[in-house]
């Protein structure tokens, strides 16, 4: 993925990361490297409770959205997910089956469905992500009120920026037509165990 703002070391190769690498570069690597440790975890989290990784980020969707104090519909699901609606019925009909969302009437509008986090599930995401929040929050905690302003405005604008590129979405929008059907059980996930350098929790 070279690009010519970077000098062609955007991808994996030998020159990425090395001396001569302009640090906004090197902050936007380590950016894409907690991507993917993030996402090595929620694999492991899905493999060990029978999800597909979908699954998982629509229950982070979905508790994104009840603290957000946004209606959960299947609308918004699919909205956040880039998947059409068979999809995301499939997806809400897999997670309802393993007892982790419920269907709702909304209070304020019966003949709208919302979609609600079970207890049950936010209890073995706080089991599993619990240690890691606690060290991401230990870390935060020795960072001044200036830095972690800092911290806030570069994440708040690197999720605007990778939420309007049209290559990102794209890239989300083209999970749409390999989503299982709601039959279909999860694909067997093999993960390998994160790396921890020194420092790390």
């Amino acid at each position: 993925m070279d690009d010519k703002r970077t000098g062609g070391r955007t991808g994996t190769g030998g020159r990425s990361g090395g001396p001569e690498e302009p640090e906004g570069l090197r902050l936007v690597h380590l950016l894409r490297a907690v991507s993917v440790e993030f996402g090595l975890r929620q694999a492991e989290f899905a493999a060990r409770h029978g999800m597909h990784h979908t699954d998982v980020r629509a229950l982070v969707c979905l508790l994104d959205a009840a603290r957000a104090g946004e209606p959960a519909t299947a609308g918004l699901l699919g909205a956040r997910l880039g998947l059409n609606s068979a999809g995301t019925t499939a997806v809400i009909d897999r997670l309802e089956r393993l007892g982790h969302v419920t269907r709702i009437r909304d209070d304020r509008d019966r003949r709208r469905v919302l979609l609600r986090v079970t207890p049950e599930a936010i209890h073995l995401g706080q089991d599993f992500f619990g240690p890691v929040i606690g060290g991401l929050l230990d870390v935060l905690d020795s960072f001044g009120p200036a830095e972690r302003d800092a911290v806030r405005r570069f994440l708040s604008a690197a999720h605007a920026v990778l939420g309007t590129e049209p290559g990102a979405q794209a890239e989300s929008g083209a999970e749409t037509d390999t989503e299982p059907e709601p039959d279909t059980e999860p694909e067997p996930v093999t993960v390998r165990a994160p790396v921890r350098g020194p420092g790390h929790p």
